[in-house]
């Protein structure tokens, strides 16, 4: 089994990219990903596979001019054929006038994120959870998922003298239960050790929200006091990251937040930020151009303070970057990888009492951008969705579509949930969120399911 290949080995493969000749810089991005993949449907597991993933990103300048280039082959030759054929990109692209140069030396801080028993799981393991899962599936139902258990290493050296490496591991369980009569039921778990991973509350939190799900029936959409739970709540959020947090889309006025900097903007129980330093959170201490990341307040008391920015947009927009860097090359500029919304005081079944009518959310899926700078989605409800009548549960609802401004709908918040949970769509991104009680929320069609 393999495992992280380690600061001073990456050192010696990158110094092969670092000295090719005929260039101003040179930076090297590293990434190294292995772990296993178990994927179970109708109770069984039907597919358990391992893979290891190594890529070398070169980005080299030459005469203002910049070229990237990637290769999968981890070794002093590989990485000084990167840098070759970088330079060669560079060599007939036009001047880049607004690169801002690469990350200088500075310290980066240590993050706990790698867990040895997440790093080594293996597929016994892992069906192990999947069987103690599927165990609370009651007669009729069954589930279908996928159990990962996932290592990884990032580094970034370059030759203004910058080096930083990092560690990470990821375990999730994810399960949906169907059967009887047309209901389903979700739940899942993301954290850095797969020891916190509980199959046995996950099977059974989803077979009980399968079981009340049971012939759904019909209701016309509209506008809904809606109790969204984390896992409904993390859709908007994580869309709000790509849309409204970005400081290139902010200074070209593509963002729904561009101008309203130090304005009012959702309701003043709100509060966003982004820390890929919390243990709370899957994340690496540095951006992907080697600049520290740190806490950055996005939304405090509903107020916008501003967004991230890496070396680029910090340049154009006279700022100082916050350590947001995605891999180059990056037409969207940078983004939050780490959201937190700040919890409040409410319990979920308080939430659901002091409903006099409304809708209990699930989760959302098939969700898109309608309108970025009105911060409007689309999407549907998924694998749960219940009227609330006279602050009880009274029934499972067919799925709807919900067209609805991600502004709008944190300006009607009026009860956020005391307990959070993580959730992690890609790319090293996730989003730590609570439950939320919303009025207003708009629905505009409806799903045969």
């Amino acid at each position: 089994m393999p495992g992280a290949i380690g600061p001073d080995e990456i050192r010696r493969v990158s110094q092969a990219a670092l000295e090719v000749s005929g260039v101003d810089g040179v930076e090297v991005l590293f990434m190294h990903e292995w772990g296993g993949l178990t994927r179970f449907a109708s109770s069984a597991i039907h597919q358990s596979t391992w893979r290891e993933d190594t890529e070398v990103r070169v980005r080299v300048v030459k005469g203002g001019r910049i070229g990237v280039a990637a290769a999968n082959g981890w070794s002093p030759d590989g990485a000084r054929k990167a840098a070759e054929s970088a330079r060669e990109m560079a060599e007939v692209v036009a001047p880049d006038p607004m690169f801002p140069g690469l990350a200088p030396p500075q310290a980066v801080p240590t993050r706990d994120g790698f867990d040895e028993a997440t790093a080594s799981a293996t597929p016994e393991e892992r069906a192990e959870g999947v069987a103690t899962l599927a165990a609370q599936c009651p007669d009729g139902f069954e589930a279908a998922g996928a159990f990962e258990t996932v290592a990884s290493e990032v580094a970034v050296v370059n030759t203004d003298g910058q080096f930083c490496w990092s560690p990470s591991t990821r375990a999730s369980l994810t399960t949906v239960v169907t059967g009887g009569e047309g209901g389903n039921g979700f739940a899942e778990a993301f954290t850095v050790r797969v020891a916190e991973i509980d199959p046995e509350a996950i099977g059974r939190r989803a077979a009980e929200k399968a079981a009340l799900a049971q012939n759904p029936r019909e209701i016309e959409p509209g506008r809904y006091t809606v109790v969204l739970e984390p896992s409904a709540v993390s859709t908007p959020i994580g869309f709000l990251a790509w849309i409204g947090f970005g400081g290139r889309s902010l200074a070209e006025g593509r963002s729904c937040f561009s101008g309203k900097e130090g304005q009012q903007v959702v309701a003043s129980s709100i509060a966003i930020y982004d820390d890929a330093l919390s243990p709370l959170t899957l994340g690496v201490p540095f951006d992907f151009e080697g600049v520290p990341r740190r806490r950055v307040d996005l939304i405090k008391d509903g107020v916008f303070l501003g967004g991230v920015y890496d070396l680029r947009t910090a340049k154009q927009t006279g700022r100082q970057t916050t350590g947001h860097a995605l891999p180059p090359p990056n037409p969207e500029g940078p983004f939050p990888l780490n959201l937190f919304l700040a919890p409040g005081d409410a319990t979920l079944e308080e939430m659901i009492a002091s409903t006099e009518r409304g809708l209990l959310v699930t989760r959302f899926h098939y969700s898109n951008v309608v309108h970025q700078v009105e911060s409007t989605i689309t999407g549907m409800t998924r694998d749960g969705t219940f009227l609330i009548e006279n602050g009880e549960i009274s029934y499972p609802v067919r799925n709807l579509r919900f067209t609805q401004s991600i502004i709008e709908a944190l300006s009607n918040v009026t009860m956020i949930g005391r307990d959070t949970e993580l959730a992690s769509e890609f790319f090293f991104s996730s989003s730590r969120v609570p439950a939320l009680k919303i009025d207003g929320f708009r629905f505009t069609g409806r799903s045969d399911h």
